[in-house]
């Protein structure tokens, strides 16, 4: 599952476009527990979610005209800009240009099949990870999974196992280096309809999914999944917070912890 010891490929940072910073520090905080944290009074609203004094995910105003609040993560790579130019070679397109700020490099883009993503070259990241109210899981859904995966694999060396799920066949993903178990992160699935567009979803572990899709709610995010059982991954639902960015969440089988 996914950790805080990031390798090359690993996701090591998330976070959130918001048009409400403090509407969206308020939800979150009333949800999983998180305090927001500025960066400072030079950080432009940007922050950080913390929680049990570890950072778990930030959170900062959109910055592209006519963007949409989302969540975005990042995979350590080893060299950003030569990322960029991978991602261009291989048909993709650079949103942000890389970007140093201290010892980390960061860059933003967009893959083939419009599926956006980030990296950040740095040894840091997040400090929290695979526990209750933290990311456990990142999943891309595309118009065409074979070619994503393509992409991805000559961008970050990944891994891919095909495994059978209700309707679809699933790829869980792993990076490049180590246990194919022990590496995996991920996975990308086909999307269910044709009106909706390539994005990665990410999933927060929680102890009750049911408990959390009330608490969303009522604090006025939508549902968009009703909690549902998944056979060997747990339970399910996925959601939106009232600035519309998607999320999952997921109660984890613990046969699978």
């Amino acid at each position: 599952m996914l950790g805080t010891e990031f390798r090359t490929g690993s996701p090591n940072w998330i976070d959130l476009g918001s048009p409400d910073i403090e509407g969206s520090a308020a939800f979150y905080g009333a949800v999983f527990g998180w305090e927001f944290v500025s960066a400072g009074p030079d950080a432009g609203g940007y922050g950080y979610f913390q929680k049990g004094g570890g950072t778990v995910a930030a959170l900062g105003p959109l910055t592209e005209s006519g963007a949409r609040s989302a969540w975005m993560t990042y995979f350590r790579s080893d060299d950003a800009r030569a990322a960029a130019r991978i991602v261009v070679a291989a048909g993709g397109a650079v949103r942000t240009e890389p970007m140093s700020m201290g010892e980390a490099t960061f860059a933003q883009f967009t893959d083939p099949q419009g599926g956006q993503f980030a990296v950040l070259q740095s040894g840091q990241g997040l400090q929290r990870a695979s526990q209750n109210d933290t990311l456990v899981w990142v999943e891309l859904h595309t118009g065409d999974t074979e070619a994503a995966i393509g992409f991805y694999r000559r961008l970050f060396g990944w891994r891919s196992e095909a495994m059978q799920a209700p309707g679809m066949t699933y790829q869980v993903l792993s990076i490049a280096a180590g246990d194919r178990q022990e590496g995996a992160f991920g996975g990308v699935a086909p999307l269910q309809d044709t009106g909706e567009e390539a994005r990665w979803v990410p999933y927060f572990a929680v102890a009750d999914a049911d408990a959390f899709v009330t608490a969303a709610r009522d604090s006025g995010g939508t549902v968009l999944m009703p909690a549902a059982n998944i056979p060997g991954v747990g339970r399910v639902a996925w959601l939106t917070d009232p600035a519309e960015a998607v999320f999952a969440v997921l109660k984890p089988d613990p046969r699978q912890a």
